[in-house]
């Protein structure tokens, strides 16, 4: 791999401290970074380099996943510089430039330069604009640019954001970040049937009845008020997570047993998403906030009673969906969605349900819908739950039989996404028809929510979200594994 440049912006925020100094660390110990890399923090602290360093060797033994190597340590925290920035001065561009091309020239290194945005969503634009001024973007190298999300509040300012970023990078030098696509178990799902062609035979699209997403979180709403006030969970977690995983998954499985499947895309199942009328949004979306509650048995406060949240927000901690895709793959089979902050449990899942036959055709009594649950996180593992009979009251029971790698070592999201953009692969990136086509289907939905044509749930914290959200299933004669 050739040496290059990362240049870090907001490199004093909480994602770099958890999330991506850790996963650049990993890397160095896997090898998987340049021999010769150059790495610029940015941020508004005073800091010297010494200072950053330090921050980054205190992030390192409190987050990395792996035991930090004192032996190595010091060769890899020598790659880090500092430099104090304030994005709205022209002069903060001219000195990053002076100092990528110092270290450049101090280390040989090509101009080849990776700029990663940490930044509230108001800065890109500013930042996008200063780098091509600057002239920091115009090296012989290549270039490359990764945006944290959220990509736009809406499809408006998406397209906005879009058109300016494209003035100074070309689409294929942009890597729009999502890390669920970077989760090993959403990764697998590409090469999944490949590899294990008994599930190919089992994930029979004439044999599955419903998909169900969900990701459920057990924390509020914490120090993020700020921005989440203002998101809400149809920006948070929607737009971008869950319609990812409802491509990946639409795309992936069940394989291409009737042909149908052959080389669609992730842009033929979001075009193919039945568009919703925002005055008929109340038949297919559920919207719920968070009231007091106990998570664990500890009480805890509602959303409107968090630090920062106004007492009178309408604000969706919780959102659910019943999704139709008119495509010949899955045609007649529901997709749910949902995810929630404040639920009874932290997971995220995929689960696939089976047609019945058993009972139905066969008249067993007490047999349950075969399932495959896909866990992402928080473990990864696959799971099936099967009918056994018991041989005490002749009657059928449900077992779940759970297959896991066991591996406590996996890499996590922002390692392998980060390999993946050092070395120019955005196979697990959100590319731009992906981000527009998402926020046009989202886009009716906000509406509704503007217009209070959506009601707004309560649901205890603890709980699994609004009951109401129930009925999103058994409309369809199912109900939420």
């Amino acid at each position: 791999m050739e040496g290059m440049t990362f240049v870090l912006f907001g490199a004093t925020g909480d994602l770099a401290q958890r999330k991506l100094f850790p996963a650049l660390y990993n890397l160095y110990l896997d090898e998987k970074l340049p021999e010769t890399m150059s790495i610029i923090g940015l941020g508004r602290r005073n800091y010297s380099d010494k200072v950053f360093q330090e921050k980054v060797e205190q992030a390192l033994y409190a987050y990395s996943r792996r035991t930090v190597q004192s032996g190595s340590l010091p060769d890899f925290l020598k790659k880090f510089r500092y430099c104090i920035f304030d994005a709205t001065e022209k002069e903060a561009y001219r000195q990053l430039h002076e100092l990528v091309e110092k270290r450049e020239n101090e280390l040989d290194i090509p101009q080849n330069r990776l700029f990663y945005l940490s930044v509230a969503p108001r800065l890109i634009d500013v930042i996008a604009s200063g780098l091509y001024t600057s002239g920091i973007t115009q090296g012989k190298g290549w270039k490359r640019l990764i945006v944290e999300k959220p990509f736009g509040r809406n499809l408006e300012t998406a397209r906005a954001l879009n058109q300016n970023l494209r003035k100074v990078f070309n689409e294929d030098e942009i890597y729009r970040i999502d890390h669920y696509l970077g989760k090993p178990m959403v990764q697998n799902l590409r090469t999944l049937v490949l590899a294990n062609p008994v599930l190919g035979s089992l994930l029979n699209h004439e044999e599955i009845s419903n998909v169900q997403i969900t990701a459920s979180e057990t924390v509020g709403v914490e120090s993020r008020a700020d921005y989440y006030d203002q998101a809400g969970a149809v920006r948070d977690m929607v737009q971008n997570h869950l319609l990812q995983l409802v491509m990946m998954t639409a795309i992936h499985l069940p394989d291409s047993l009737t042909g149908n499947n052959s080389g669609i895309k992730k842009t033929d199942i979001i075009e193919s998403l039945q568009p919703i009328l925002k005055e008929h949004a109340h038949r297919t979306i559920v919207r719920g906030q968070y009231e007091p509650g106990e998570i664990e048995g500890a009480p805890v406060a509602g959303y409107r009673e968090e630090p920062g949240v106004d007492e009178l927000s309408k604000n969706d901690t919780y959102f659910a969906a019943r999704i139709a895709i008119d495509h010949p793959s899955w045609k007649g089979i529901p997709f749910y969605i949902r995810t929630g902050k404040r639920m009874n449990a932290k997971s995220t899942q995929i689960v696939i349900e089976f047609e019945n036959k058993a009972m139905d055709t066969r008249g067993l009594q007490g047999t349950s819908p075969n399932l495959v649950m896909l866990e992402i996180s928080p473990n990864e593992s696959i799971s099936l739950r099967i009918n056994l009979k018991d041989a005490s009251n002749n009657r059928f029971n449900p077992v779940w039989t759970s297959l896991s790698s066991n591996s406590k070592d996996q890499p996590e999201a922002y390692e392998l996404l980060l390999y993946d953009a050092l070395r120019g692969n955005s196979t697990f990136f959100a590319d731009w028809q992906e981000v527009e086509l998402s926020w046009n289907w989202i886009q009716p939905v906000l509406e509704a929510f503007n217009e209070d044509l959506l009601p707004l749930h309560f649901y205890p914290a603890g709980s699994r979200g609004p009951i109401v959200a129930n009925e999103l299933l058994t409309a369809d004669q199912y109900k939420w594994w």
